[in-house]
């Protein structure tokens, strides 16, 4: 039989994803500060495949956790989703920066956590078993270079966390052609939303890290 993934659950309040997540085949390891995480992470051999981290927490918070999980060697490679009450999009980009793999804003629903999940672990496993350029794959290129150049500038917009509204008046566009530019640019990168569209511009070096 093969092993459960084993995910990392970083909060304070952890009850219902502890209780939860076992139903969908996961094992749960939970720490309630981020000290307690790094603790787990920082051992050897930890088996974490995914790390489910609250941004405000005692002790520290979600955004220190996360730069010292990417500052180690031997937890620098976990995915981590960001679990979070705020939906600020330039916060959102500064953790992507950082390092964080994707975002779940609360409240959430578990469906919507789940696919995210696995699609967080799908990518790490893919990217471990077929490197290419840094993980770039041949597809995200092809797709980067369908881009028109005025949804190349408003996908750059986007990795600085600007608004629809920041973006409309910056190129002087209608807020309605910003959301039509969007639209297309999910369409063509394969994502649904900004946070991955951010994370394949990352992946193509079109914004700074």
């Amino acid at each position: 039989m093969a092993d459960l993934t084993k995910i990392l659950l970083v909060d304070d309040n952890p009850k219902y994803l502890e209780d939860v997540l076992p139903f969908y085949g996961y094992e749960v390891v939970c720490a309630r500060n981020g000290q307690q995480a790094l603790d787990i992470l920082f051992s050897k051999d930890n088996g974490i495949d995914l790390v489910l981290l609250d941004v405000m927490m005692p002790k520290m918070d979600g955004w220190e956790t996360l730069k010292s999980i990417r500052n180690n060697p031997v937890s620098k490679n976990i995915p981590v989703i960001m679990v979070t009450a705020v939906n600020d999009d330039k916060k959102m980009v500064s953790g992507l920066k950082i390092g964080a793999d994707d975002y779940i804003v609360k409240p959430f629903i578990l469906p919507n956590l789940l696919a995210r999940m696995e699609a967080v672990l799908r990518r790490s496993k893919l990217y471990c078993a077929k490197p290419f350029e840094n993980n770039v794959t041949i597809n995200q290129i092809n797709s980067v270079n369908s881009l028109t150049s005025r949804e190349k500038d408003v996908l750059l917009l986007v990795t600085k966390g600007e608004s629809n509204k920041s973006i409309a008046d910056k190129l002087v566009l209608s807020q309605v052609t910003v959301k039509s530019h969007l639209n297309s640019i999910f369409k063509k990168l394969n994502v649904t939303n900004r946070t991955q569209a951010v994370l394949v511009a990352m992946q193509m070096n079109l914004v700074e890290k």
